[in-house]
């Protein structure tokens, strides 16, 4: 059976009149001028992309030029940086030092220093790697562990390295460093082969350091190690009843084997006896270098 088409219904005239009409009445213009403002007119695409264009074109055309005074700021913050990086380097350097030493690791502690370093021990100055070849390898490492470049059973030789003060030139080249030691030592019951030299079962030991250093291509090393032994005490009577045991020394090399490049003039004083190690930086508040 054929399929009958409805026709679509048609508006009267008069209702098309009254529709076309109600933009027309001042009511009727202003619900339409509602209407379009809540609309939002969207941009074609094509249109957005060409309007982002330039500013994708100035972006990669190359970086944008900061001001004199952003310039500047960098430049202060990128010393800045580096000067703290320096002051690290600085520290670990010494603590590693410290580390080496403990264990007797004198190859490895003579690698840290510079070829014209110098190494100031006692009263005697010790001059060039050579020198503190001389003074780590052969007479530590011969008096300590028999020739043996590491650790051996029943012997304690801790240094502890504390309030460390770094200072690093203007240039960033050299710097300074202040530390303090203290040093737990000696020998276990059940170690066969004492040591000689007067060398005590139990010990402690005080002493600061000022030292210099110099940066050679981007690596620091020891360039000055100034170690000012101030006291030494044996455990069980302690610093109340103690005194230094290691001597003096008194010759120089190769007449000692084991003696220093140079003595100083005199014999730095040591406990009981006190003296102040002069500091390398002036007073914080005062400005003021202590004499």
């Amino acid at each position: 059976m054929a399929s009958v088409r409805r026709p679509a219904p048609q508006r009267s005239s008069k209702g098309r009149s009254q529709a076309a009409g109600r933009g027309s009445t001042p009511a009727g213009a202003a619900v339409k001028r509602a209407r379009n403002a809540g609309k939002v007119t969207r941009t074609p695409a094509s249109a957005r992309g060409a309007n982002r264009a330039p500013a994708r074109a100035a972006g990669s055309g190359g970086k944008r030029s900061a001001g004199p005074d952003v310039q500047r700021r960098l430049e202060q913050l990128e010393r800045h940086v580096t000067r703290l990086e320096d002051i690290h380097a600085v520290r670990t350097l010494h603590f590693k030092y410290g580390y080496y030493i403990d264990m007797c690791l004198y190859d490895e502690a003579c690698d840290l220093f510079a070829e014209d370093a110098e190494v100031l021990f006692l009263n005697g100055i010790y001059r060039g790697k050579a020198g503190a070849r001389r003074l780590y390898c052969d007479w530590f490492r011969d008096l300590f562990t028999r020739g043996h470049n590491g650790p051996v059973h029943g012997f304690l030789l801790d240094h502890l390295q504390l309030q460390d003060i770094v200072d690093v030139s203007p240039d960033g080249r050299t710097a300074q460093g202040r530390f303090r030691a203290l040093l737990l030592a000696g020998q276990h019951e059940s170690k066969k082969e004492r040591i000689a030299n007067n060398f005590p079962a139990q010990c402690w030991e005080g002493g600061i350091y000022e030292n210099r250093y110099v940066k050679q291509g981007a690596v620091w090393r020891i360039q000055r190690l100034n170690y000012n032994m101030l006291w030494q005490a044996d455990y069980e009577p302690g610093w109340a009843k103690s005194g230094v045991h290691l001597p003096a020394l008194t010759k120089l090399y190769p007449q000692d084997p084991h003696g220093p490049d140079e003595l100083l003039p005199s014999v730095p004083a040591t406990w009981p006896a006190t003296r102040v190690v002069p500091f390398h930086y002036a007073h914080p508040v005062t400005g003021r270098m202590w004499k």
